[in-house]
C-alpha cells in the first residue's frame, strides 16, 4: 500500500521516523513518500503495458511541483484544469505533448498560454491536448488558434450515461453533471468539426468518476466509447486517442481498492488490438498515484470532554485536510508513537485493540464542520502528542486553505533516509504581503 510503517513503535518514512520531521518542520506538516510515488506509477504502467499508455499524472490531486517532477522525470504526462497548474507542469519539465487540459471553465487567458507554449524551449508549440467540455468551449478555442495561426489537438469529453465513483460529488459521466456530452450530441460534433484544421476533433475523453472501486463500469464506458469510434470511422471521421480519465480508487482502508493490474484485466483486453493499430491510449490518474504516498502530521492541542463526548482539539482541520468535511471522507488516524500493544495491524475504522477510547478529532476553525474523524475509536491521548492522518496524498494538500487565516503547512518529501523541505511553511506575514 504504501512505504509508511511501524518500527519499534514510531511512524517511519522510509527509513526517517515522522516525530522528528514534525520536530524540524512544525505541524500542521505534509509529508510524502517518493518511494510510494513511483511504486504506484510503474505498477499502473505495467499493468497497462500493453496497450502503451500515455499515462498523464492528475495535478489537482497533489501539486507540488517537485513531485510532478518526479513522476516526470519516470516518463510521466500531467493532466492539468488550469493555467496555473500548466505552469507547474512546465516547472516541473514536462513536455507540450505529454500535457492535456481539461476543465469547463478555461479562460482566454489560459487557452492563449496552452496554445502558445514557451518561447523559450525546444518544443514552443502547443499543448498536445485539449480535453473540450462543450460545443461552445470548442469554438472559443478553434477562434484562438486560428488567430495566432497555429494547429492543436482536441478531444471531445464524452459522457457515457454511467455513474460510478463514491461521494455523489465525484460521479461525472452522467448527464446532471456539468462535465462532458452526452452520446448523441458527441457524435454530432465530430461530423461537425473534425475537419477544422486549426483545432483537430481527433480523440475522445471519459472520465465517468473518481474513487471507483469495480472495474466493470470502465469497460462500459469503454464499449460504448468504441461503438462510437465505429461510428464515426464509417463516417470518415478518424478517432487517434482515447482518453479514459482517472477515478482508480485508492486504499483509504486496508485492502479497500484492487490493485492496478484488476482494472488493467478489464480494460487491455478491450483496446490491445486498437492500440496496436495505432489508436493512442491515455489515463489520468491521480488518486490511485498520490493518495497513500502522503501522510498530514498533526499535533493535539487540548483534549475536551462536552457531555458524553471527547473531542481532541488538533492544529490540523478542514482547511487543512477538506476531504472529511466535504465528502464525509474517511482517513485513518493513528498516534505517530505507540505502545507495542497499539501498533495497529491494519487501518480500518475500528480496531480491535486494548485501552481505545471514542473520540472526535477536529480541528482550530470556527464551523461545527471541522473535523477529521467522528465517533473515532484511538489510544487515550494527551496535549502534544502528534497524530498522523493516512492517505492524506492526493486532494490534501491541493485543496487546503487559509480560512480563519491560518498559514498553509509546509511539505516535505522523503527518500530513502533524506527528508527533504519541498514547501516552506507560510507565515502570518505571507497572508497579508498581497494587501500591504
Amino acid at each position: 500500500m504504501d512505504h509508511f510503517e511501524y518500527r519499534d513503535g514510531e511512524l517511519h518514512a522510509g527509513d526517517v521516523p515522522l516525530a522528528a520531521i514534525a520536530a524540524e518542520h512544525g505541524t500542521p506538516l505534509y509529508v510524502y513518500s517518493a518511494a510510494t510515488f513511483l511504486d504506484h506509477f510503474h505498477r499502473l504502467n505495467a499493468a497497462f503495458a500493453p496497450l502503451n499508455p500515455l499515462i498523464c499524472f492528475s495535478v489537482k490531486s497533489c501539486s507540488n511541483v517537485h513531485i510532478l517532477r518526479l513522476l516526470a522525470e519516470r516518463g510521466a504526462g500531467m493532466d492539468v484544469v488550469s493555467g496555473g497548474e500548466l505552469l507547474r507542469a512546465r516547472l516541473a519539465g514536462v513536455p507540450a505533448e505529454r500535457t492535456v487540459f481539461a476543465g469547463v471553465g478555461k479562460t482566454d487567458d489560459e487557452i492563449h498560454q496552452a496554445l502558445a507554449g514557451e518561447p523559450d524551449r525546444a518544443d514552443p508549440g502547443p499543448i498536445g491536448l485539449f480535453n473540450i467540455e462543450s460545443e461552445p468551449e470548442y469554438e472559443v478555442v478553434a477562434a484562438a488558434a486560428r488567430a495566432m495561426g497555429v494547429s492543436a489537438r482536441a478531444a471531445l469529453r464524452v459522457n457515457p450515461g454511467i455513474s460510478a465513483g463514491g461521494h455523489a460529488y465525484v460521479r461525472t459521466g452522467h448527464a446532471e453533471t456539468k462535465f462532458g456530452v452526452e452520446l448523441p450530441h458527441a457524435e454530432a460534433l465530430f461530423e461537425k468539426f473534425a475537419r477544422e484544421k486549426h483545432l483537430r476533433l481527433c480523440a475522445i475523453h471519459l472520465h465517468i468518476g473518481s474513487s471507483i472501486t469495480d472495474p466493470a463500469p470502465y469497460a462500459q464506458a469503454v464499449s460504448k466509447a468504441l461503438a462510437l469510434i465505429d461510428r464515426l470511422e464509417r463516417k470518415g471521421v478518424r478517432i487517434e486517442a482515447l482518453d479514459l480519465g482517472g477515478g482508480f480508487g485508492a486504499d483509504y482502508t486496508s485492502g479497500a481498492a484492487p490493485p492496478a493490474a484488476v482494472f488493467a484485466a478489464a480494460i487491455v483486453p478491450l483496446l490491445e488490438s486498437r492500440a496496436r493499430a495505432g489508436l493512442r491510449i491515455i489515463l489520468e490518474p491521480g488518486r490511485s498515484i498520490a493518495a497513500n504516498a502522503g501522510v498530514l502530521l498533526t499535533r493535539v492541542l487540548f483534549v475536551k470532554h462536552t457531555g458524553p463526548r471527547k473531542f481532541v482539539v488538533c492544529d490540523a482541520g478542514m482547511n487543512t485536510l477538506l476531504r472529511p468535511s466535504l465528502y464525509n471522507a474517511f482517513h485513518f488516524i493513528w498516534p505517530v508513537s505507540v505502545s507495542p500493544q497499539h501498533v495497529p495491524p491494519s487501518r480500518r475504522e475500528s480496531l480491535d485493540l486494548p485501552g481505545l477510547e471514542p473520540c472526535d478529532v477536529v480541528g482550530p476553525v470556527c464551523e461545527t464542520g471541522d473535523f477529521l474523524a467522528r465517533d473515532r475509536t484511538l489510544p487515550l491521548l494527551a496535549r502534544g502528542d502528534l497524530l498522523a492522518v493516512f492517505a492524506a496524498g492526493a486532494y490534501g494538500m491541493s485543496m487546503a486553505s487559509r480560512y480563519n487565516s491560518h498559514p498553509l503547512p509546509a511539505e516535505v518529501l522523503v527518500e530513502g533516509a533524506l527528508a527533504r523541505l519541498i514547501r516552506r511553511r507560510e507565515s502570518p506575514d505571507d497572508l497579508v504581503a498581497h494587501e500591504r
